[in-house]
């Protein structure tokens, strides 16, 4: 059903530490007692967050978020930082607790940075839900509000959301409000038709964005092919999306036999934008898993690590500076099978004006 892409680092094939697979029968007691020998850091600590079912990470988080250290600017002139949240996940895709900020390492191309801030507090986040609506989700429509339900269960309850839907067009059904039962309530009524303008609603969403309350930001796609209505080009979309702060997730669930050149290319399409932020992107051929999907990117947007650095150039050249997180764990701890989600990169504004993290 799943697929899970193997690393042990942000943005390369190349692994990090010596990470390759071990049991979990291994796993767990590995955990659970490692005491003395990796006091330095604090790994006894390390715990996986459970859920009621495991869901398998299909592809390979990032944001901003001011909220994290509190009395602190995200980027501003005197003190310009550049805020990388990062998710751990285990081989079932359960978020990896525990881990403290000497566990990482952060690297600007290939420039070593030094972590001023870290953090992994429950910080409330700004929520897009984009749901596919066209023609040929009639039978999945069920399934993606329960998947839409299951989301909003597992996240903050400080959470903001809203809500929009696609089919020849997107529409914005429901505007920013913390009561997740509105956007419950506003799927009852969605119905299937028409063509995909999916490229179109990511555009709308990235715009609606600009209203949210808080510094973090994130977009969930529902959706079960490509797109084959929009406007906007996929160039367009990819470089809105790289100029944003929005981390971005998707779910598509995809029949075993496709008819058409864009249901074919769906899941490369989702991954190619997802990719871009450190979201993930959960390739589904059963629509009844739809909900354990979405229940697992809701804890892991929970469970995230920030990490907050200066750079030791100030970059103001208006070009992509790239971002690669490793995660180092001593002793027999490096040999487990963990995945890193991490954003690529950011680009800094021109003219020495203020650091754009994206």
């Amino acid at each position: 059903m799943f697929s899970k892409a193997t690393i042990c680092e942000s943005t390369s094939s190349k692994p990090a530490v010596s990470c390759h697979a071990v049991l979990l029968s291994l796993i767990w007691p590995i955990l659970f007692t490692a005491t003395a020998a990796l006091a330095q850091t604090s790994l006894d600590d390390v715990h996986v967050a459970t859920r009621e079912k495991p869901v398998t990470l299909a592809t390979a988080a990032y944001g901003s978020d001011a909220d994290v250290f509190p009395g602190r600017a995200l980027i501003h002139t005197s003190a310009e930082l550049v805020m990388v949240p990062v998710t751990i996940t285990d081989q079932m895709n359960r978020p990896v607790m525990g881990l403290q900020q000497d566990n990482f390492r952060l690297f600007e191309n290939k420039d070593q940075q030094v972590i001023k801030n870290f953090s992994s507090d429950d910080a409330p986040v700004s929520i897009g839900i984009i749901l596919d609506t066209s023609g040929s989700m009639a039978y999945k429509l069920e399934n993606a509000r329960d998947a839409v339900l299951q989301f909003c269960e597992a996240a903050n309850p400080q959470d903001e959301f809203f809500l929009i839907t696609f089919a020849d067009e997107p529409h914005l059904v429901e505007d920013f409000t913390t009561d997740a039962g509105r956007v419950a309530n506003d799927l009852l009524g969605a119905r299937s038709h028409g063509r995909t303008s999916l490229l179109d609603a990511v555009y709308m969403a990235l715009g609606e964005m600009r209203s949210a309350r808080y510094s973090r930001k994130a977009l969930l796609i529902l959706s079960d092919g490509g797109d084959n209505h929009s406007r906007y080009s996929e160039h367009d979309v990819r470089s809105a999306v790289r100029e944003s702060d929005v981390l971005i997730y998707a779910v598509g669930t995809y029949d075993r036999y496709v008819n058409t050149e864009e249901e074919l290319l769906g899941p490369e399409l989702l991954r190619s934008i997802t990719s871009l932020t450190g979201g993930q992107t959960f390739t589904l051929s059963n629509p009844n898993d739809m909900p354990v999907a979405t229940h697992s990117i809701g804890a892991q947007l929970r469970h995230q690590y920030v990490l907050a650095y200066e750079p030791q150039v100030r970059p103001h050249d208006g070009k992509w500076h790239k971002i690669r997180v490793k995660l180092y764990l001593p002793g027999k701890l490096h040999n487990l099978f963990l995945h890193i989600d991490a954003r690529t990169g950011y680009y800094a504004r021109e003219g020495g004006a203020v650091l754009a993290a994206r």
